[in-house]
């Protein structure tokens, strides 16, 4: 990986000039308000990944599989294929820094057709996340604080995730200086409640057996009125399962790419977001959910709660006052962990609009004069992600979310292993060498797989969703925007 060391550093109003010098030449003039650090193009990935956010609301889709070993092996593994996913991604980011990210790269390298198809893939999966984020705090918070029955009706829950999704789209329309000061908070936050919480039950565990971590146990079938997975003796099968926590918590470093617009020094400062956020995100998750493993007083007890047996395992082992208070923590980060969403994924929802390809692009693009952040991406973004609430199963959504998102991750990285040395030639100044053509065979087939095992039951609705997808984007794409699409300036004849 090359990516040279910089001695002096060059006045902020140099680094954003050559910035805006950069976007044009890419065919885009400076909208939007660039004003992001390093730091904070880091924190918003870092955020949405939310080791407290999916690693904890979705810490039972792993241990009710093989226990254990799920996360000792099945979570590693899966950071590494996730890694392999944001360098490839961080190759393409360096050389076009643009806030529409995957959708502008794979037009670019594939043509329009490849960018378009990206980009709702995308868009889709971004609103997703919006949607399980929002939708997990939420169940989160109940069951943590053991709110009353009336709050599992899915009125109340709607009514409070509109709340919550409306207030994010609140913060975001006052422009991005004050959302970058609250994710700059978040990336810390996490740091600070992931290493208490990790602490806290290292010192009540009981015990330490870090067997526990190897040990394949079949959890499938339980517990029995509502199991987290359906019976299978099959026990490869079973812990392939177990690999959606990692790969649903280790999702949306593509945020680094989308606020490329707002960040200073964006082909250096966004690729190494991308990378740094997996990488830390899958040690610093690791290490929390080994604490989470080895502090379960009963591995058999704690699988038997299904879905509540984080909180079991935090009740059973934490004296209340300290559980509490980390409990508030991990509320306050999985909030702004949808704060960071919607922020990036109304930024791609503008600039597939300002290419012309949404409905009521014209209107969808539009910047707010006094903040010059997109006020209508994000309102419209917002209203979208709390469709899928009120819909969609919090289960299924987070599969779907794990689908969309890495076909649209890996849709680049394959245009780019096409036009590698052909006619992509001009690298940004982070890239992987000779290795980008080979890790990026790998982030395709690991691609295929996980859309597979996100198929399977209990998320087989995601099936109906993701082919439903894609028959509405053939139908489209072949019945008008073939011809109406015209993709990114530079594509442009």
């Amino acid at each position: 990986m090359n990516d040279p060391v910089i001695n002096s550093v060059p006045p902020a109003e140099t680094v954003a000039s050559r910035d805006e010098q950069l976007l044009k030449s890419l065919g885009y003039k400076q909208e939007l308000a660039r004003r992001m650090s390093g730091f904070s193009n880091f924190a918003i990935s870092l955020s949405i990944i939310c080791i407290l956010a999916g690693g904890i609301t979705s810490f039972h889709v792993g241990f009710c599989t093989v226990g254990g070993a799920s996360i000792g092996i099945g979570w590693p593994l899966v950071c590494v294929f996730s890694l392999i996913v944001a360098a490839t991604m961080a190759q393409v980011a360096s050389a076009f820094p643009t806030a529409g990210g995957l959708y502008h790269w794979a037009s670019i390298l594939g043509g329009k057709g490849w960018g378009w198809v990206t980009a709702w893939f995308n868009l889709v999966g971004l609103l997703t996340v919006v949607a399980a984020v929002n939708s997990g705090t939420y169940d989160f918070i109940a069951g943590a604080f053991h709110l009353p029955a009336a709050a599992s009706s899915p009125i109340t829950k709607g009514g409070v995730v509109g709340l919550i999704i409306l207030s994010q789209a609140l913060f975001n329309h006052k422009g991005i200086r004050l959302t970058s000061r609250l994710i700059d908070l978040s990336g810390y936050l996490i740091f600070v409640v992931a290493g208490l919480l990790t602490l806290a039950l290292l010192i009540y565990a009981s015990s330490h057996d870090f067997s526990r971590l190897v040990r394949f146990t079949n959890y499938s079938d339980i517990p029995a009125d509502a199991p987290v997975v359906p019976r299978t003796p099959n026990m490869l099968w079973l812990f392939a399962l177990g690999f959606l926590l990692p790969a649903y918590t280790i999702t949306g470093f593509d945020a680094s790419a989308h606020t490329a617009e707002e960040t200073l020094d964006a082909a250096h400062n966004a690729p190494r977001g991308i990378v740094r956020s997996v990488l830390i995100s899958g040690v610093f998750g690791w290490v929390m959910l080994i604490a989470i493993v080895l502090a379960a007083p009963d591995m058999d007890k704690a699988a038997q709660q299904g879905a509540n047996a984080f909180y079991w395992i935090m009740e059973q082992v934490l004296p209340r006052p300290i559980r509490l208070f980390l409990l508030a923590g991990i509320a306050a980060t999985q909030y702004f962990c949808g704060l960071a969403a919607l922020t990036s994924t109304s930024r791609m929802a503008y600039a597939f609009a300002r290419d012309g390809g949404l409905p009521f692009s014209d209107l969808v693009r539009q910047v707010d004069a006094v903040s010059q952040s997109p006020s209508i991406a994000i309102w419209s973004s917002a209203l979208l992600g709390l469709a899928f609430v009120w819909f969609v199963p919090y289960t299924t959504v987070a599969a779907v979310c794990v689908i969309f998102l890495y076909i649209s991750y890996v849709l680049p990285s394959v245009a780019g292993f096409l036009a590698h040395g052909r006619t992509w030639t001009r690298m940004g100044p982070w890239h992987l060498g000779r290795w980008y053509r080979p890790l990026a065979i790998i982030a395709a087939l690991g691609c295929v797989f996980l859309i597979v095992i996100g198929m399977q039951p209990p998320n087989q609705q995601a099936v109906w969703i993701v082919g439903g997808v894609v028959a509405v984007l053939v139908v489209s794409w072949f019945g008008l925007e073939r011809r109406r699409f015209r993709g990114p300036p530079q594509i442009r004849t």
